[in-house]
């Protein structure tokens, strides 16, 4: 484990906020600032200011914190290689899920770690990005996997893959023989996206905003609350979807719906893992460590 005085400091510098810190260390908010005045003797440096009845770090806490990463990340990774040695994992996981990564990206990973693991209870819950974090915060969950930006200063992002959202049509749609479409084009074509408080749509909205074009401006049809239900709507309704490109690779590649082109607007975002402010411990950072490592192998 951590030094306890570092590992106090490295809370507090991710929250910045002592009270916060007492809390997540489950210990009194005195003994939060004792640890950190003696790590401060011990090194012979000031490592917080308070400014504005702010905490913020000084350029020597900057330096420290980068240390106290690194070391949090070597112990986490120590701690799973030792586990699977000893096949020790045990205990209750609680994962969160961003649509598109809950149904697409972590069910075979989360099979190959119930087999490899099956004393760790996982449990998932599924919704949109913003309900993800929220979850977090409100410490029903763990650990999640998000798509989008990063939102919330008292969370962590860890980038985790990459994505692509792309155009699509089905086959039998009016749409189903261009190959491509202009910025120009596309304005003037009726179109089905995902709903407000979702990472596919924040990420639409900002590759739209860097060509000073806004959703507002583009022939909105529906909203709606998963890729499945865009897909089905697609094979109803004549337009176009934007949707995530490892949602449909199966269906493109059989001939069921058809990417189209928009060679002036390419939509990618990053799939992160999200947590508590900090680098994770624990079960979080053992499937984090494993959840890469599986996906990498995929390709």
């Amino acid at each position: 484990m951590l030094d306890f005085r570092l590992h106090v400091f490295h809370v507090v510098a991710h929250l910045l906020n002592f009270t916060k810190a007492a809390e997540r260390l489950s210990i009194s908010q005195p003994a939060v600032t004792k640890n950190i005045k003696e790590l401060e003797s011990q090194l012979g440096i000031r490592l917080f200011d308070r400014k504005a009845g702010k905490v913020v770090l000084t350029e020597a806490g900057q330096t420290v914190l980068q240390t106290a990463d690194r070391i949090q990340l070597l112990y986490n990774q120590l701690e799973f290689d030792l586990n699977v040695l000893k096949n020790q994992f045990g205990g209750q996981l609680k994962l969160g899920a961003s649509t598109t990564a809950g149904q697409y990206v972590l069910p075979e990973i989360l099979a190959r770690f119930h087999r490899a693991f099956p004393g760790v209870q996982l449990t998932m819950q599924n919704a949109n990005t913003e309900t993800i974090e929220q979850a977090i915060l409100q410490q029903e969950i763990m650990l999640g996997v998000v798509e989008g930006k990063k939102h919330h200063p008292l969370l962590s992002y860890t980038a985790f893959i990459q994505d692509e959202i792309v155009a699509i049509t089905h086959k039998d749609s009016k749409y189903g023989k261009l190959g491509q479409i202009s910025l120009e084009e596309l304005v003037k074509i009726p179109i089905v996206c995902r709903e407000k408080g979702s990472g596919s749509l924040e990420v639409l909205e900002a590759a739209l905003g860097e060509h000073d074009l806004e959703l507002s401006g583009l022939q909105v049809e529906m909203m709606l609350g998963s890729t499945e239900a865009i897909k089905s709507f697609l094979e109803n309704y004549d337009c176009i979807g934007f949707v995530s490109i490892t949602a449909v690779s199966g269906p493109v590649s059989r001939g069921d719906f058809k990417i189209i082109e928009i060679p002036e607007m390419e939509i990618l975002r990053s799939f992160y893992f999200v947590h508590a402010a900090g680098v994770p411990a624990g079960l979080s950072a053992s499937f984090m460590h494993f959840a890469k490592h599986s996906y990498n192998q995929r390709l």
